[in-house]
């Protein structure tokens, strides 16, 4: 009976994906006989799913549109809630861009015609600002074990990643063993997924980057832990180990910070990597689309700044601080209130 519904849910899916199916292709997707096929398509139009025969040469079977999504119903709020959040998120939270847009179609073709030509209308155009961190691409199936982990407390197995998603080799600098770690939260920050998970190597907890991470999923379970912290996105955000890596900007610069490195990581935007010197002095390595934004946003740290790098970034900062050292004042009284 399990296989029976996890194969009609595949069906279901593949039906929505598309327009049509001939039956000789879904039963090789489904691996499974045409019989088969044709038993698991009557059963999901006993539960409600409009799924039309073509007949013909070119036939086959179809979703039919206008149904109400069954088992789940959405009213045309929710619907058009749900469709608008699709387009919205997936590049900026998500990293799951192509698996959203599926969605969407999917979420239209069982739209009734009237609301489906509110979603035409509703279709967007995104710009990105500078300050906006595209998610990274991340994997669906490694997703889904990492949250499957957490939800019924099973320990992982994970090897960390290179940013470019390769897999480091013994020797190199970033080479990290395989660890057994016990997954605990999955949060979502400036566009990136993290897992706080206690480390069973070291027996310390950790941040990990999911999209960094390559997860085995085990039947080992573990019991709950008291958390490091009250606040899960105070921790995250304030360690500096996280896994981050530098975006690809136009200037990358760094300088010493007489600041901790968990207060820096805190702050520093989304994109930059904060290195731990001692316990009042940091690194801060991040890019700006000029030196002199590099230099506003270091200028944002109220703190001093020392070790410079490169010389164009140093040279930026002397001239913000000349700036605005020669600003002059418009006058003695605040400006009046307009209304």
């Amino acid at each position: 009976m399990a296989n029976t519904s996890r194969r009609a849910l595949r069906l279901l899916s593949l039906l929505g994906s598309r327009r049509q199916w001939p039956l000789r292709e879904l039963a090789t997707k489904l691996e499974a006989s045409e019989r088969t096929v044709r038993r698991d398509i009557e059963t999901l139009r006993q539960l409600g799913y409009p799924i039309t025969t073509v007949h013909g040469p070119d036939g086959g079977y179809r979703l039919g549109a206008g149904h109400t999504l069954p088992p789940l119903v959405f009213d045309h709020d929710q619907a058009l809630a749900v469709a608008v959040a699709l387009q919205t998120a997936p590049s900026t939270v998500f990293g799951l861009r192509d698996d959203a847009a599926r969605a969407l179609i999917t979420l239209e073709q069982a739209m009734p015609a009237e609301l489906r030509a509110g979603m035409k209308a509703l279709h967007l155009t995104r710009l990105r600002n500078y300050w906006e961190f595209p998610a990274p691409p991340i994997d669906s199936t490694a997703l889904t074990a990492v949250g499957a982990a957490v939800r019924h407390r099973h320990v992982l197995v994970t090897e960390t990643l290179r940013a470019d998603g390769s897999r480091p080799e013994t020797g190199d600098d970033d080479f990290l063993p395989a660890r057994r770690i016990e997954p605990h939260h999955l949060v979502i920050w400036a566009g990136r997924w993290y897992l706080v998970a206690y480390d069973l190597g070291d027996h310390r907890w950790r941040v990990h980057r999911v999209d960094r991470l390559r997860p085995r999923p085990t039947t080992h379970r573990f019991s709950p832990r008291k958390l490091p912290a009250d606040d899960l996105a105070h921790f995250v955000m304030s360690s500096h180990d996280r896994g981050d890596t530098l975006d690809a900007w136009q200037c990358i610069g760094n300088a010493r910070l007489n600041l901790p490195a968990d207060i820096v990581a805190r702050w520093a935007p989304g994109g930059s990597v904060v290195e731990h010197l001692d316990a009042e002095h940091c690194r801060l390595t991040l890019g700006a689309w000029s030196w002199a934004g590099i230099a506003g946003i270091l200028a944002t740290f109220d703190t001093e700044l020392a070790d410079l790098h490169p010389p164009e970034l140093a040279h930026a900062c002397r001239r913000l601080a000349h700036r605005l050292a020669t600003t002059t004042d418009t006058g003695s009284r605040p400006p009046r209130d307009a209304g």
